[in-house]
């Protein structure tokens, strides 16, 4: 139907979580990113960076797609890169901190994908992120207890991810493996190893 919303998105891969793309959400300074490229390489899958993405697809970046049009039409860009990326299948991908608030985008990554909260304190990620000058979102007096705020609003939200991992201190490599041993646990009993 012709201008029918997005909200009921269709299906695109089945099978165990293992084989379907993998979605990485949370927070900024998560670790999405890091994790990802090196969860891609142990399971030989490619990866790709959402944020990424969307800036080739825009050819422009992420703040000027949000300083020129706005926040609505980033988002809906965001959305159909994401729909697209999971349509190629088997990828890993490391989403943008608000892509899994958005509820259409979610509903998607939930119908064609595995989603994959990487989980930690506010606190862990201010250490991480406190030298960074490209999160316009911390460009603020106080950026841990904007970290602390955005956590409030979003954990809920993310808590719906279909797997949650904490990263905590952990290194990257330690997140990976920890990220590995929960999609084999997810993994629905009787399939194969």
């Amino acid at each position: 139907m012709a201008g029918a919303p997005q909200d009921i998105p269709t299906p695109v891969q089945a099978g165990p979580p293992e084989n379907r793309t993998l979605v990485l959400v949370g927070l900024m300074g998560a670790g999405k990113s890091c994790v990802g490229r090196r969860l891609a390489d142990a399971l030989g899958r490619p990866f790709v960076d959402s944020d990424d993405e969307v800036e080739k697809a825009a050819g422009c970046t992420i703040r000027d797609i949000f300083d020129v049009y706005g926040e609505p039409a980033f988002r809906d860009c965001e959305r159909r890169v994401i729909q697209r990326l999971l349509e190629d299948g088997g990828t890993v991908i490391a989403t943008g901190g608000g892509a899994f608030m958005d509820a259409a985008t979610r509903a998607t990554i939930k119908a064609s994908g595995t989603s994959i909260w990487l989980r930690a304190d506010p606190e862990v990620l201010y250490q991480r992120t406190k030298r960074s000058k490209t999160r316009p979102l911390l460009n603020t007096d106080d950026p841990l207890a904007t970290l602390r705020e955005l956590a409030e609003r979003r954990y809920p939200t993310y808590a719906e991810a279909d797997i949650i991992v904490d990263t905590g201190t952990h290194s990257p490599e330690e997140t990976v493996q920890q990220v590995i041993q929960s999609i084999a646990a997810a993994r629905p009993t009787g399939a194969q190893k």
